[in-house]
């Protein structure tokens, strides 16, 4: 039964500071999210505001959503369907469209109303909003309080858009519309109705705390990994879901509730000593994206060089000679490297152009097998992917829709010591290494003192951001080291200073 199909495990690592997500097809890590409480980007976000002023001269309205500015709407963005859904007031009539002076018939100082932010705060400006609210998806757009399905117009084929209408028609529920996304175009059913579904019970969690929640309120955060995992991640695909934190583990039950209760059993809370992305050797494998150069089971490799205008994916043999023919080498070589390079992309949320420069091939045969194991890598990919055919001289081009922060933006900073050619961990990221050094060695050295060494840069950072390490106040004390790079740290054990630190790394 579960013959050829991949096994998938999610693996969830809660800590007040950030919350990290890991996906491991057959055990390899293939996509890893991570949400930082500093950082949250409140674009397609939904929020049950206030209205705080009416502006008819400039046909606007402030509204208050809880960000540290009052967001503005104007008067083209209102949409009436909204106005009423948790009101009891009666629907205001339709106004016309020309004369944003009218905003005053609909909204007033104090309503409730419901937005979704079209726009983040810049600068000293709020946030924009929209009353459109909408849940997209990788094939569809889901928009409630809707009926229509409109179907890109880039699909031109006849056939194939009664082919997406009519998978959509077994699964629709009225009251929703739906606009098909360009990339639904030969898209599997169970992919388009699994979709569907999962942007349905993400709106069924959303109306459920649109009737509850008192305003102003974020009822849905659209870049939130607890939504994220729930509606995109979590699935019947899945093996299983664990979570070492048990308030998180009961958050996500209670959800699956209200829209899966039949994934229920799948969930799992995690309750070992160790920290749980040790137990799955996840931290190892996580180090390697900050690796540029990736090694090919036969001994082959791929070096990953990001720019700001596009990413290049150079694939060399190294050490490998093959058995047989050259051609043979180079085709085994370029499978190997379509599979890696289609993981990676996942992996680092590579976006934008990115251009793969495969080893010259001759044989056209060899070709299409090299892109279609591309595709087939890429086909398991979240975000808006095209893979294109080998250009003439060698090439294969693949565009790729930014989803979100890149893991490498959350987990590094420009490298001060390089004039920002490259990167390194970023500070948070080295405290949170310490931290998780501290409870690895817990059980072996427990209650011993110790002398923690960094960079004296980091040092400055721990004074100000030690709330990680209160538990070990009386086992630990800090010291700076110039000769320590900022994304380093030693542990010296006291009172005989014997430096531990490669113990329990």
């Amino acid at each position: 039964m579960r013959k050829n199909r991949i096994n998938t495990e999610i693996i969830v690592n809660v800590h007040p500071l950030e919350k990290r997500v890991a996906v491991l097809e057959d055990n390899r890590l293939s996509e890893l999210f991570v949400e930082r409480k500093d950082k949250q980007n409140p674009v397609g976000n939904i929020y049950k505001g206030v209205v705080k002023d009416v502006l008819p001269g400039m046909g606007a309205a402030f509204i208050e959503i809880g960000l540290e500015r009052t967001a503005f709407l104007h008067y083209s963005d209102i949409v009436l369907d909204f106005l009423d859904i948790y009101e009891e007031n009666e629907k205001p009539k339709r106004l016309n469209p020309a004369d944003s002076s009218q905003i005053r018939e609909l909204l007033k100082s104090g309503q409730e109303i419901v937005v979704q932010v079209q726009k983040g705060p810049i600068g000293s400006k709020g946030a924009r909003l929209t009353g459109q609210i909408s849940l997209p998806g990788k094939y569809i757009v889901l928009f409630p309080n809707k009926n229509k399905i409109a179907i890109s117009r880039k699909i031109y084929s006849s056939g194939e858009r009664n082919r997406i209408r009519n998978i959509l028609n077994q699964v629709r529920v009225p009251g929703f519309g739906i606009i098909v996304r360009t990339e639904a175009e030969n898209a599997d059913e169970d992919d388009i109705q699994r979709e569907y579904k999962a942007l349905l019970k993400t709106w069924k969690l959303i109306e459920k705390q649109l009737k509850h929640a008192k305003s102003p309120v974020c009822v849905f955060e659209e870049n939130a990994l607890e939504n994220y995992l729930i509606r995109d991640l979590f699935g019947e695909h899945v093996d299983r879901l664990v979570i070492d934190d048990n308030v998180f583990h009961n958050r996500i039950i209670e959800q699956l509730q209200d829209v899966s209760p039949d994934l229920i059993p799948l969930v799992e809370l995690y309750k070992e000593d160790s920290p749980i992305f040790d137990a799955w050797a996840i931290e190892k494998k996580i180090e390697t994206i900050f690796h540029s150069r990736i090694y090919l089971p036969s001994g082959g490799n791929i070096k990953i060089e990001q720019t700001e205008a596009l990413v290049a994916i150079d694939i060399n043999t190294g050490s490998f000679t093959g058995r047989s023919s050259y051609e043979e080498t180079v085709k085994k070589t370029n499978l190997e490297a379509a599979a890696e390079a289609a993981r990676q992309i996942r992996l680092r949320d590579l976006s934008g152009v990115i251009v793969i420069d495969f080893i010259d091939m001759s044989d056209d045969r060899a070709k299409t097998e090299v892109l279609d194991l591309l595709r087939k890598g890429l086909k398991r990919d979240r975000a808006r992917n095209k893979v294109y055919p080998f250009t003439e001289l060698g090439m294969v081009e693949v565009t790729r829709k930014r989803m979100r922060a890149t893991i490498m933006a959350n987990l590094s900073e420009a490298c001060p010591m390089c004039n920002g050619s490259g990167r390194i961990l970023s500070k948070d990221a080295v405290t949170m290494r310490i931290f998780r050094w501290l409870v690895r060695s817990d059980y072996f050295i427990r209650n011993e003192r110790m002398r923690i060494k960094v960079s004296p840069d980091m040092l400055n950072h721990l004074k100000t951001h030690n709330e990680e390490f209160l538990n070990y106040k009386d086992q630990i004390e800090f010291d700076s080291d110039e000769a320590l790079r900022p994304d380093m740290f030693r542990v010296y054990s006291l009172p005989g200073m014997e430096d531990i630190t490669s113990k329990y790394s």
